[in-house]
């Protein structure tokens, strides 16, 4: 029933609002999801602790101090390596082209910048979501450890509960009500902007350069929106099974995300920085790729983490295309064109802001690490 709700209600302020839409509503979404989630750690910690919240936080901290610690100690290469979560040393390999991938290439996120009025305005929203990002361990993190607080082991084979086990043990009716809008909300938020930038991937980057060059705007929105319904129903169908994960729902998407992410990462990241690269050679990286990560996570299912396998993916995939574009090097060089379409001035705060958010981050890293 949730399933077909979300799929029926997203597909269609989705496929008739098109990215304006989406826009709104991500933004009444996304500030109802941060006071709701917000919300959920501090009722939690002000019950526990008998109405002082840091004396719920000391509770949390004392009843399991070792899972305050982000630096995970599980095997990252070897046995267990495979039933692993996230391993700390996986940070500095697969993790951190993933990253750069979903945050700065991937299209629904990237697609909110896309369509800022200025590069002025597409910096200052981009850095203000890396604000925000700060808040994930309270938001997501705490909410999981005042969850073993409360539940224990209970609910280690069934992951996927504890948070909606937490938000029903201590939030009131009326506010769980709230709490199920806004979260449905942001399901379709994600949802939505998939769907969205399929549509666009495909009626501009495949429809329009290779089945009709000389197609209407009109007739680009028509097949946009046929290829989100036809999405969306593909979705519907599928989404009750996802529920089978041994792991849990993230890690299963996580694992499936690498299938493609670091493929694309790597042909994007070549585009940039190594010139030399032709069109074929891109072409082998990314089915390369692709191959390369099934083979060895799914089929062989060798003994190491999903996530080093993506960064040795990644380097593999930097020295086939390399290599085949040596065979068959590039004939057109491309150069990045002003239209003037956008202001294209800097936001004078920009770099700045970037340099405290990283070391911001690292001091977390230090201070919940040592």
């Amino acid at each position: 029933m949730t399933v077909l709700v979300v799929g029926i209600l997203g597909a269609v302020y989705a496929i008739f609002g098109g990215l304006k839409m989406v826009v709104y509503t991500d933004t009444v979404n996304g500030f109802g999801l941060l006071v709701a989630g917000l919300a959920v750690p501090i009722i939690a910690l002000l019950d526990i602790g008998d109405g002082n919240m840091l004396a719920g936080l000391s509770k949390v901290f004392n009843h399991a101090p070792e899972k305050f610690n982000v630096i995970s100690q599980e095997p990252s290469v070897g046995t267990g390596s495979r039933t692993a979560i996230l391993p700390f040393n996986v940070l500095f390999t697969g993790l951190l082209i993933n990253q750069l991938y979903f945050w700065t290439m991937h299209q629904s996120i990237i697609q909110r910048a896309l369509g800022a009025v200025s590069l002025k305005e597409a910096q200052k929203g981009l850095l203000f979501t890396g604000i925000l990002k700060i808040l994930i361990p309270l938001v997501i993190v705490l909410p999981g450890l005042i969850g073993y607080y409360y539940f224990g082991d209970s609910l280690y084979d069934n992951p996927d509960t504890v948070y909606p086990s937490l938000v029903k043990k201590i939030m009131p009716v009326w506010m769980t009500g709230f709490f199920v809008a806004v979260l449905m909300g942001a399901i379709l938020s994600t949802f939505n902007s998939a769907l969205n930038s399929a549509a666009t991937v495909f009626s501009l980057g495949i429809y329009k350069r290779y089945i009709h060059t000389a197609a209407s705007e009109k007739r680009l929105v028509q097949i946009g929106k046929l290829v989100s319904l036809v999405l969306a129903i593909f979705a519907i169908g599928i989404a009750p099974f996802v529920a089978n994960a041994p792991e849990g729902l993230y890690q299963l998407l996580q694992e499936l995300n690498g299938i493609f992410f670091i493929p694309m990462a790597s042909v994007i990241i070549a585009g940039f920085f190594f010139p030399k690269v032709s069109a074929m050679g891109a072409k082998a990286g990314l089915l390369f790729g692709l191959c390369f990560y099934v083979v060895l996570n799914f089929v062989f299912k060798v003994d190491l983490h999903f996530v080093h396998i993506w960064g040795l993916e990644f380097v593999l995939n930097i020295l086939v295309m390399h290599l085949v574009s040596a065979l068959s090097p590039r004939v057109n060089n491309f150069t990045i064109i002003d239209v003037g379409v956008v202001a294209m001035e800097e936001w004078k705060y920009a770099k700045l802001l970037s340099i405290v958010l990283v070391v911001v981050t690292v001091l977390i890293y230090i201070w919940l690490g040592s």
